[in-house]
């Protein structure tokens, strides 16, 4: 095998093996004790956990709620998009 390809196989693993998050974003429209409910709700997080997530989004306008495979995080965002958050998936930072 080529040095070229080889390369470019271990650079295209590592993009694979890199997990991915789930980013619950600010809106005008859900409350800030809804969040916490979806949170903990969906997530089974301590109200404390789901409380300081919420602050993020409030406060930064985004929090990362959950990371893992893709197909996890497809699942999460698809669960926050049926609650009626704003939800997105992007690759966790290397």
């Amino acid at each position: 095998m080529p040095v070229e390809f080889e390369e470019a196989a271990e650079e295209d693993l590592t993009a694979v093996d890199r997990p991915w998050q789930t980013v619950v974003w600010n809106d005008p429209v859900n409350l800030m004790s809804y969040v916490t409910f979806v949170f903990q709700q969906y997530f089974k997080y301590t109200r404390k956990k789901a409380e300081k997530l919420m602050l993020e989004v409030h406060n930064d306008g985004r929090s990362t709620v959950s990371s893992g495979s893709r197909e996890e995080m497809e699942r999460d965002v698809q669960a926050m998009h049926e609650f009626g958050l704003w939800a997105t998936l992007e690759r966790a930072d290397g």
